[in-house]
């Protein structure tokens, strides 16, 4: 009889070009074998390099939603991405200890703090930052931060190696979760991310892809995380298929033309294997 396929939840914003947000996830999901599910915070319109427009979603409806799918789902891991206010991080943060102190199955929990876009719109209202630290942090399995997130999170630059390492351990010790700090916006030859776990530090590097403009390479590879750990899997071990994932899926990434004849490009979230 064939096993039964695991179940990932992801709680994030609405890309409508699909490079991103929700829409980056369940595609990530669907080709690691993982059966995806959605409660959406917030409505964003946007393509690759500009977001145009933001409107959240109720926190209550952001709730509801995921109370009824831990209801009805066996749900094995939840990455949480966009989450637009303090209120809307609050309610997930209360619905979650919640299900958990009613007896629910203990889930891992990939927080990707998603603070800015790419081409640099600010996401995340200012005041949810305090939230995220008091009321999220503490759940996670996983918190995934780059390095402008991390300089956001610690009020500093992380200029090189040597700084990621010191950025990494600091916010381990901080909030006591391993932290995964992407260093992809460093440069070099390699994008070099650390993963910190109880006070070790584990390095994964890939040839750093140049001239591909994208958007949505850190929700792929959060996603890419909680559908690993839905399989079963360890967390370095994950990480080392999802940071796989995501070079293979910008190295295949998606061309196109716009109205203006400009090229635009967008992930591949199903790279060949």
């Amino acid at each position: 009889m064939a096993s039964e396929i695991p179940v990932a939840l992801t709680i994030a914003g609405s890309d409508c070009s699909a490079g991103a947000g929700a829409q980056a996830d369940l595609k990530t999901f669907s080709a690691l074998g993982v059966y995806g599910l959605s409660a959406l915070t917030c409505i964003v319109a946007e393509t690759p390099g500009k977001v145009h427009r933001i409107e959240a979603v109720s926190a209550e409806m952001v709730a509801a939603q995921i109370e009824i799918l831990l209801a009805k789902f066996p749900i094995a891991a939840i990455k949480t991405g966009l989450l637009h206010s303090g209120e809307i991080a609050w309610r997930i943060a209360e619905v979650l200890r919640t299900w958990k102190s009613c007896g629910g199955m203990a889930l891992p929990v990939v927080i990707d703090p998603v603070m800015v876009a790419t081409s640099g719109d600010l996401l995340l209202q200012k005041e949810a930052i305090d939230v995220y630290e008091r009321e999220l942090f503490p759940l996670a399995t996983v918190i995934t931060p780059n390095l402008d997130e991390a300089a956001t999170l610690l009020s500093r630059k992380i200029v090189d190696l040597a700084s990621m390492r010191q950025a990494g351990t600091e916010l381990e010790k901080r909030y006591g979760v391993p932290v995964l700090l992407k260093g992809g916006h460093l440069g070099g030859t390699h994008a070099i991310d650390l993963l910190v776990a109880d006070g070790v530090v584990t390095e994964f590097s890939a040839p750093f892809t140049r001239g591909v403009q994208t958007h949505g390479t850190g929700c792929t590879y959060s996603a890419a995380i909680a559908a690993g750990l839905a399989h079963g899997r360890s967390l370095p071990e994950v990480i080392g298929e999802a940071k796989d994932f995501v070079t293979a899926a910008i190295a295949q990434h998606y061309r196109w033309k716009d109205a203006t004849d400009a090229e635009t490009h967008a992930l591949n979230h199903q790279p060949e294997r």
